[in-house]
């Protein structure tokens, strides 16, 4: 049966002699039903769609196989064996929204008063519950129906267990795997492994797809196998297998779904129960589902009203969204005649105000090409110009001739150019991009919706324009993969068919519109005037900065880096063999497994912590401790670090320098870190390493182009300076004013001796506590982080309070008042939500606490960079100097100068940045300058 095949019906099933067990993923329901409910809340505010979501598919589920034993099987919370075997497992995933973390328990509630066997088992996944009771099943030669969307799954497939994805309504026996993968079930995971999953984190073959994994599946049978034969693989491909076979093991090991977990119950053991009525109707009441209710006998008041709202369960303070949307008729069309396109770009010229956004063949700006326009004046009414379609029906005889790019491109170039024609949209700094790429210089930004909802409340939603048309709108709106599909059969935009692109494309500036009368609505609320003043005067305009440097980009030396790989390699080598004669044996250094073995049994090394297994971890906390006593784990550490330094950066960068310019290019975000900085992305410059040797000489990679030399000015110890403005303690206060190093001052204060008799260790101990503490760290964490007993940290942690009691105070007035409205602010204004600080729960409200003290110490340091890269963007254009902006680093401006301009060029920037905010400690700059990077900074 083919994977298309449409899922039995209940009369099909029941022919068979007894009716299949059904194991439910139910958190693949959870996240599924997530993502595609509106954001349902009660009347009290408590989120409820994924909770309707979630049970709505359980009881469609008891009415399609009323003879079957459903099973419903959750992850539990925490880590799981695989976080031990791997640390960084799913360490690229967002964690889960706090609107979605509290409706599982209720959910786990309702599902046991259905009467249904719920299992969530500790340091395992759902998948490894599943396939144990899959393997029990097939033992047995009992049929099973797993209920799931997750494609890990068809390794379990057999002639027993069969799949069921209740969102697409298909199923899949032994042959629809074949068919939808191209291998067996029994291939699966070595199809997997050799592929990695980006999203789980699981590295694999770079550039290895799913052709390819099949590929070679089909001549060597398996993973080993293609292993095996790596040398006969030829090209580059070839060269990435060979480069994976390190790692291969263990991303097998990670793919595999564990079925031998441990459990109370075996399969046949485990019995449905008896409806628990009463819970369900109180369950069903207090979320207020009134037909559920009224099934079951109940009485539905009338103030039950289950409505769409942004409020976050725990935190009445947040921003309130719209009620449910309107029923708002769509009038979109697709502009093939000139004359059409005049009437619209005269309706655009007049207009107070339009929306405005580019479909492209690319997300890589540098690259990206121009497939279509579309705008908005009002609501409910758009147009979309195609412009490089090439898809199957512009070959129709009889299909309408899209309009010239480049006509259409030079009659649009002065409206989009104009500063007194105003434009909305989603995420500009993309199309500003895409434009430049044309010639035309995007002007007249006067909103972005990303970066309104960004501003307004950081944490209420994702910033992209799907998930805040569901939060804002409540409106579905059409997905890029709903037109242009997914995976590996996903085609770019250019390909995708006019009559269906143009609808898409239009809805796109439509919702943009709308979305944006919503927000800025919002923005000017009384309350909200100093985060307009944040959208208004850093975010917005930050935009036309971050093009400009992205844009300039950064000039590499790939020699430099060529040569660093290869001594990274040789070394590398070198590490495996120390390894290999530590341990007495050779083994491989990537596989947790063969590591446990050397290091607790044969080298009868402590054990620090266990999986929840009870096996000893590998993972890297434990192999840091053991490595200050220890060669090996010291090795295995090194060996780690510079393998990643070298995929990551060595080996990547010269890769990435665009052939157009020369230049590496980098994205930077502003709308994902919840307090404001900048993260980037492709490459990620944020992350390349500073302490390390290794680390410095990537830096010294990033090069002054010939005559000009690089320039970095680095804010000091900025967070401490802010701290001792909002605290006001007379301490921090007087080192500051009096320049005296606020470590070494701490230093003198906690081990109560004069500034010039405090020794290097002091001041390292001081720099641990300045920080640790205003990052909320504990005297536990102290300890750890000193090397000192807990109760000696502690008196640290005490002294240092008696001492600067402003910091003190500061700390339990923040936690009080951000109880008392739900939020805290920068310096500027700018708010983070924080909905866990009343949380029962007394982890998540600690650390929502810790975040309250850190978030406007963090957020101001990153309003405060912004404002001077405002600044001396504006300086730049005045053309002073021969000198642009490249790089934005955590507190750090990277910039190029003409050589002869260096002295007076680093004065003036030292003088803008110092000046770009005024708090009642002074700001210092310091400036440093060289040939590449790494000797400015």
């Amino acid at each position: 049966m083919s994977e298309a095949t449409v899922v039995p019906t209940v009369e099909a099933i029941l022919e068979t002699a007894s009716a299949p067990a059904i194991l439910v993923d139910g958190s693949s329901y959870l996240f599924r039903a997530y993502h595609a409910m509106p954001p349902l809340t009660n009347s009290d505010g408590h989120p409820t769609g994924a909770i309707r979501g979630v049970i709505n598919m359980m009881r469609k589920l008891q009415k399609d196989y009323p003879a079957s034993q459903i099973i419903v099987i959750f992850d539990a919370k925490g880590k799981t064996f695989r976080n031990d075997m791997y640390p960084e497992y799913k360490a690229n995933r967002p964690s889960m929204p706090d609107e979605l973390r509290v409706q599982i328990q209720p959910i786990h509630d309702i599902i046991k008063a259905m009467g249904l066997p719920l299992l969530v088992i500790d340091g395992v996944e759902a998948d490894d519950v599943i396939g144990t009771l899959a393997a029990q099943a097939t033992e047995g030669k009992r049929d099973v129906i797993i209920s799931t969307g997750d494609k890990d799954m068809a390794q379990l497939v057999n002639e027993h267990v069969s799949l069921i994805n209740t969102m697409t309504e298909t199923f899949m026996d032994v042959e629809g795997v074949v068919e939808k993968f191209g291998v067996r079930p029994d291939q699966i995971i070595d199809y997997l492994s050799l592929m990695g999953d980006k999203v789980d984190n699981i590295p694999g073959v770079e550039k290895c797809g799913p052709k390819t994994a099949v590929k070679w599946l089909a001549a060597y049978e398996t993973m080993q196998g293609v292993m095996d034969n790596a040398d006969a693989v030829k090209g580059k491909i070839g060269e990435n297998l060979r480069s994976a076979l390190e790692f291969l093991p263990l991303s097998y090991e990670l793919a595999t779904i564990k079925c031998d977990v441990e459990l109370e119950h075996d399969l046949p053991d485990i019995e449905t129960q008896p409806v628990d009525k009463e819970t369900l109707l109180k369950s069903f009441t207090e979320f207020e589902f009134k037909a559920w209710v009224t099934e079951l006998g109940g009485k539905v008041s009338d103030s039950s009203n289950a409505k769409s709202s942004s409020k976050n369960a725990s935190d009445e303070s947040t921003t309130e969204a719209p009620a449910p949307a309107e029923d708002i008729e769509t009038e979109y069309q697709i502009i093939f005649d000139q004359a059409q396109l005049d009437e619209w770009v005269e309706k655009l010229s007049q207009a107070e105000l339009f929306a405005f956004d580019t479909e492209t063949t690319s997300l890589n700006y540098m690259e990206a090409e121009i497939v279509g326009m579309s705008f908005s004046v009002e609501v409910g009414k758009a147009a979309y110009v195609p412009l490089a379609h090439t898809g199957p029906d512009t070959l129709l005889e009889d299909a309408p001739v899209q309009l010239d790019r480049a006509t259409v491109l030079a009659q649009f170039k002065p409206l989009l150019e104009s500063t007194t024609n105003k434009k909305v949209g989603q995420h500009l700094k993309y199309d500003a991009h895409v434009l430049a790429n044309y010639g035309i210089e995007l002007k007249g930004i006067q909103f972005d919706t990303m970066l309104e909802s960004y501003v307004l409340n950081s944490v209420a939603s994702r910033h992209d324009m799907d998930s805040l048309a569901s939060y804002y709108l409540n409106t579905k709106t059409t997905k890029f993969e709903d037109v242009a599909g997914k995976g590996a059969k996903q085609i770019t935009f250019d390909k995708v068919e006019i009559d269906i692109a143009g609808p898409y494309a239009a809805e796109d500036a439509d919702i943009t519109l709308r979305l944006h009368q919503t927000l800025w609505a919002q923005l000017n609320e009384s309350d909200k005037e100093r985060l307009k003043s944040v959208f208004e005067d850093i975010e917005l305009p930050l935009v036309e900065v971050l093009t400009k440097i992205e844009a300039n980009g950064a000039l590499i030396d790939p020699d430099i880096l060529h040569e660093q790989s290869a001594q990274l390699s040789t070394r590398l080598v070198e590490l495996e063999q120390q390894a290999h004669d530590v341990a007495g044996q050779v083994f491989n250094l990537g596989s947790p497994k063969q590591l446990a073995e050397i290091l607790f049994e044969k080298l009868e090394l402590p054990v620090v912590k266990k999986t929840p297994k009870g096996a000893p971890s590998t993972a890297e906390e434990v192999l840091v401790q053991l490595a200050e006593d220890y060669e090996l784990p010291k090795l295995i550490l090194e060996n780690r670090s510079l393998s990643k330094l070298k995929s990551t950066y060595t080996d990547k960068l010269p890769l990435m320098v665009c052939q157009r310019t020369g230049r590496l290019h980098t994205s930077y975000h502003q709308a994902t870190a919840v307090t404001g900085r900048l993260s980037s992305t492709e490459p990620n410059l944020q992350n390349i390493p500073v302490k390390s040797e290794e680390g410095r000489r990537i830096r010294n990679a990033f090069i002054a182009p010939e005559g000009y030399t690089m320039v970095a000015a680095d804010y000091s110890q900025i967070e401490l300076r802010i701290m001792a403005h909002l605290s006001n303690d007379e301490g921090l206060l007087t080192a500051f004013a009096n320049g005296i190093d606020v470590h070494t001052a701490t230093a003198a204060e906690v081990f109560d001796v004069t500034i010039e008799n405090v020794e290097p260790n002091m001041r390292r101990s001081a720099k641990a506590i300045n920080f640790g503490l205003i990052y909320g760290m504990s005297a536990f964490g102290l300890a750890k982080q000193l090397g000192v007993g807990r109760g000696q940290a502690q008196e640290y942690v005490d002294l240092y309070f008696e001492r600067y009691p402003g910091v003190k105070s500061y700390m339990d007035n923040t936690r009080a008042d951000a109880a008392d409205i739900g939020y805290v602010e920068t310096i500027f204004g700018r708010r983070l939500y924080l909905p866990d600080i009343k949380a029962k729960n007394g982890q998540r409200r600690q650390h929502a606490e810790r975040t309250a003290i850190n978030a406007p110490m963090q957020g101001t340091a990153a309003d405060i960079i912004k404002k001077a890269m405002i600044k001396v963007a504006e300086w730049l254009a005045t053309e002073e100097f021969d000198a642009q902006m490249i790089m934005q680093v955590h507190d750090e401006l990277v910039l190029e100068v003409k050589t002869e301009q260096l002295e007076a060029f680093s004065a003036k920037l030292k003088d803008i940045m110092e000046n770009a905010a005024e708090l009642s400690v002074p700001l210092i700059v310091e400036v440093g300058s060289g040939k590449n990077w790494g000797e400015a900074h």
